[in-house]
């Protein structure tokens, strides 16, 4: 009597633990190549002393896909982005760009996300059209009735689902654009402040601290970037452009762009500068301090949940009566025309979500070190061009008298 108890156990232990990692799921994950002893799916045994019943092995079993795919968006949100170059837009451009798209599909993070609602819903689909097809060979009693409806709802329905999917990527769209235009001043209200510090401060006593406000300014676009993007490295990024001291400070903080802004205000009051000067520099952080606005304001403030939850309801109820829908037209075509209904728009409501939020989307860590880079590059290449230029007046006053005319 035991075996049966027993066979049922030793079936509820999975656990997908193998020396060998199949190529086709190495494309869907990337990362299992770096572990081909463990694949991705595993599942608690269930031992004889074990409080897990089936149905919870089930449930387990039924989770490990979503949870799959969230891991994989997720790694994706941390991905860096890049700035695009003149061989990037030729390649983006290019006639074969379709071809690539589609035989990178099973890389894209986007499309690997709708695994678990597509699956679903086409599972469900074609239990539908199992069921369906049952009772119309009699093989179930008469009072189980088919599932099938009139097409009209949807035909009525269709377009307030189209301006709903419209709607929600047009607002998450403006949130990216939103967030771009953001950094956009931010970055070039770096490089100006930069400027307007090189050419202001000239006194030699004030070098010292000339060179740690450079030094502040650089860091503060970063620091920003750090506090928008979870899981960024602050010590690693600022490492080379901070003192050990100045860094310490920053990363214990609360709030590490505001107290670079900190750093920099008690910068301009310790040089020696006229008031008229000073005011034009302090009034350069007023472009920090907005851009950290919108940057939180962004992150704080989502696009309304009840329009994002209205969407999410329509679409699942969409497809869950989709197949009763189509079965008498369609029969057992209602699985793939659900799959590629799902897939298709599932995954724009997905896109829409990701662009919600802007700024694991904008290559922020490219366009830091650009700024550094550029910033450096000015830094470097002052003083030589400061001697050509006084060269060029020197040379200039040489050759004309002190009222205008050549010199004979």
């Amino acid at each position: 009597m035991n075996r049966p108890t027993n066979q049922i156990k030793a079936a509820t232990n999975i656990s997908f633990s193998s020396n060998f990692t199949p190529k086709f799921l190495i494309k869907l994950d990337p990362a299992l190549s770096s572990k081909p002893k463990t694949l991705l799916f595993k599942i608690q045994s269930s031992s004889p002393n074990s409080s897990s019943s089936p149905i919870q092995t089930l449930i387990s079993i039924l989770r490990s896909i979503p949870e799959w795919a969230d891991r994989v968006q997720e790694r994706g949100m941390k991905k860096k982005r890049t700035l695009y170059n003149h061989e990037e837009w030729a390649r983006h451009r290019s006639s074969l760009r379709h071809v690539r798209h589609l035989l990178s599909s099973l890389s894209s993070r986007v499309i690997l996300s709708l695994v678990p609602p597509v699956l679903f819903f086409t599972t469900f689909a074609a239990a539908i059209a199992s069921y369906n097809s049952v009772v119309l060979m009699h093989w179930l009693p008469e009072f189980f009735p088919a599932l099938r409806a009139s097409s009209l709802p949807y035909q009525l329905t269709a377009p307030a689902l189209a301006l709903l999917l419209v709607f929600r990527t047009e607002a998450s769209y403006s949130r990216f654009m939103e967030g771009k235009k953001a950094w956009t001043k931010v970055i070039a209200g770096t490089q100006d402040f930069v400027r307007q510090v090189m050419a202001g401060v000239e006194n030699p006593c004030d070098m010292s601290i000339k060179k740690a406000l450079l030094q502040y300014i650089t860091a503060f676009p970063v620091a920003l970037k750090c506090h928008v993007l979870h899981g960024s490295d602050l010590r690693g990024d600022l490492q080379h452009i901070l003192d050990i001291d100045d860094l310490a400070i920053v990363a214990n903080s609360k709030h590490r762009p505001r107290c670079l802004i900190e750093f920099i205000s008690q910068s301009l009051r310790q040089l020696k500068l006229e008031e008229s000067r000073r005011n034009i520099l302090e009034s350069k952080i007023s472009c920090f301090h907005e851009g950290i606005g919108i940057c939180e304001q962004l992150m704080g403030t989502p696009i309304p949940l009840s329009y994002t939850r209205l969407t999410s309801r329509f679409l699942v109820l969409w497809h869950l009566t989709l197949p009763i829908i189509l079965w008498d037209d369609c029969h057992w075509i209602v699985v793939p025309a659900t799959f590629i209904s799902a897939a298709s728009l599932f995954c724009i409501e997905e896109v829409g979500v990701l662009i919600e939020e802007p700024f694991p989307m904008l290559a922020l860590d490219e366009l830091c070190k650009k700024a550094h880079r550029d910033i450096q590059e000015v830094i470097a290449t002052e003083s030589l061009i400061q001697a050509q230029v006084a060269a060029k007046r020197n040379s200039h006053s040489t050759k004309h008298s002190p009222n205008g005319w050549p010199k004979s």
